[in-house]
């Protein structure tokens, strides 16, 4: 099978990204290394000899004046989307096969556009507008092809691509691949290949297929069918889909959640219809409202729960309802509006009687005025085609799963949006400072990015089970002594047995690890002496496994091993 597919290539864009990224001028000779060796070269440093694969000593000392910046792939697949964002302006749809590298098929929008050609210019022209960078185009029939006819600018005849891959060296099938995994898999089989004395594409297109097979496995195949000028599949193309907006204004402005909830639902059946209409989906739905304060409050929900109508009217309408109960009810705004009521009540020596919640801008609780909602606004994120998303093998989530969704989604709408939570990882040092609570189905990064170095943290695997209330613990050494730690990380002695506090009986210790130090809040009391914790892990020889911490002299048992 081969696809007639079009190549969007921006070249050297590891290194084009991370100049852009730092600002570093253009005409310097440039390089992105990933701590150990040069992975992309520039073309001014390529014509001073740096070349992918070298060491950094010797690429500077190659190129003296060669910028080396560090790899990012974050930061290329960032940069990267205008790219593609210009390309989709001339074609409806395209695949992002790696940053630097767009696939699309060719034949309806070059039936479109007029020919290939035409298609080939439209693209450049786009992408030079749009993001001022330049990029090669080619057309051919297959992914190898294709890409190395967009090396050059070319588009080869319907039919030849095999007699264009022919002359090339096998090398080129690196220019195929989508991670530095397959690259890597596939520069051996080159190495592999050369040993054999396979040294042109058409050599080992020639080559029977059940022998490649039978010798060089599935990415043998892979690679005779590419050196052929056949695909394994054609482009799969990037439907782009903007996001759905619905919106009203609420006049007068709405101070209660069962007014509020109700204009809400007429927003949540116009969302609904304009999904089905456009027959796409959402992975998750922004509720937002703006305060007649000008106060804009947003929070954004996660719906992609499976094929079972996450995203109905009546579903939309309970996020809607929960969400501006926790505003109207919940915030700050409420408490001042109490405290207001109270005063009111308390001078008048009345009851409560209707009681009428007000919204208030967060942070302003000494001003008790009360602040109503001026307008509602639903957006669908993430939106894609239905059905882009496909089910487990055996069909959708299990009964179980939907379930325990259900469950937790009705006693969600009894006890209110804060009353389910669940537990998501974040950074920090502290086993409970790991733990971040949210809402059930709410879509919020935690506070703290996990992916920090929080230098001190605990070493993994982390405890099964940390207590609400830590249990002091008497550690007594082998020979008996209580075991301490010194302010430099060290034990007085081998721990031997652990005793609960105050009647507990004693456990023989089989196995411990640490301790390891963490200076808690040291910046909080400048002059004061830091506060020093130690961890030490512990193994029992009955089985259990557990989490100690000593400080001040006091050891406490803060956690449970499975």
């Amino acid at each position: 099978m081969s696809t007639r597919t079009t190549v969007v290539w921006v070249p050297d864009w590891p290194v084009v990204a991370a100049m852009a990224a730092d600002e570093v001028p253009v005409d310097a000779p440039a390089a992105v290394h990933d701590g150990r060796r040069v992975t992309a070269v520039s073309a001014l440093a390529r014509a001073d000899g740096v070349r992918r694969g070298m060491r950094r000593r010797q690429a500077q000392g190659v190129c003296p004046e060669l910028v080396l910046l560090p790899a990012d792939d974050a930061r290329d697949v960032r940069l990267f989307e205008p790219v593609a964002a210009a390309t989709e302006t001339v074609v409806a749809g395209v695949e992002v096969a790696r940053p630097g590298l767009l696939l699309l098929p060719a034949g309806g929008a070059a039936r479109y556009h007029g020919s290939e050609e035409a298609l080939a210019e439209r693209i450049v022209d786009a992408v030079a507008r749009a993001t001022g960078h330049e990029c090669g185009v080619g057309t051919a029939d297959g992914l190898l092809a294709a890409v190395l006819a967009a090396r050059s600018g070319a588009v080869v005849e319907p039919g030849v691509s095999g007699v264009f891959l022919a002359p090339h060296g096998v090398t080129e099938l690196v220019h195929a691949t989508t991670t530095p995994e397959q690259a890597a898999e596939v520069a051996r089989l080159v190495d592999l290949l050369h040993r054999l004395g396979l040294r042109t594409l058409g050599a080992f297109a020639a080559l029977p297929a059940p022998d490649v097979h039978a010798r060089f496995g599935r990415l043998g195949t892979w690679a005779r069918t590419l050196a052929r000028g056949l695909d394994e599949r054609p482009p799969a193309r990037r439907r782009p889909e903007a996001d759905l907006e619905v919106s009203t204004d609420l006049d007068p402005p709405v101070d209660r959640v069962d007014t509020a909830t109700f204009a809400g639902r007429r927003l949540a059946e116009q969302l609904h219809a304009d999904l089905v209409a456009r027959s796409v989906t959402c992975g998750r739905l922004q509720v937002s409202a703006r305060t007649d304060d000008g106060t804009e409050l947003v929070r954004t929900w996660r719906t992609d729960l499976g094929g079972w109508g996450a995203m109905a009217a009546a579903r939309i309408t309970d996020r809607i309802r929960w969400q501006l109960d926790g505003w109207l009810t919940a915030s700050a705004v409420a408490t001042a509006r109490d405290r207001r009521r109270e005063a009111w009540e308390r001078d008048r020596g009345v009851g409560s009687g209707d009681r009428r919640v007000d919204v208030r801008a967060p942070g302003d609780e000494d001003d008790l005025a009360p602040v109503a909602l001026v307008r509602l606004t639903l957006t669908a994120l993430d939106v894609a085609p239905a059905g882009a998303e496909a089910t487990q093998l055996w069909g959708g989530p299990s009964g179980g799963d939907l379930r325990a969704h259900r469950a937790l989604e009705r006693a969600q709408s009894i006890v209110g949006g804060p009353g389910v939570l669940t537990a998501t990882l974040q950074g920090g040092r502290d086993v409970r400072d790991q733990v971040h609570v949210r809402p059930w189905g709410e879509q919020s990064d935690p506070p703290r990015p996990a992916d920090r170095p929080w230098p001190g943290r605990l070493p993994d695997p982390a405890p099964a089970t940390v207590l609400v209330d830590p249990v002091r613990v008497e550690v007594r050494g082998v020979d008996g002594a209580p075991v301490r730690i010194d302010r430099r990380g060290r034990l007085s002695g081998s721990p031997g047995t652990v005793r609960a506090q105050p009647d507990g009986d004693d456990r023989a210790v089989a196995g411990w690890a640490g301790p390891w130090l963490l200076s808690d809040r040291w910046w909080s009391h400048p002059g004061a002496a830091p506060q020093v914790r130690g961890y030490l892990q512990v193994a029992f020889d009955d089985g259990g496994a557990v989490l100690l911490t000593h400080t001040d002299g006091v050891w406490t048992y803060e956690a449970d091993y499975d």
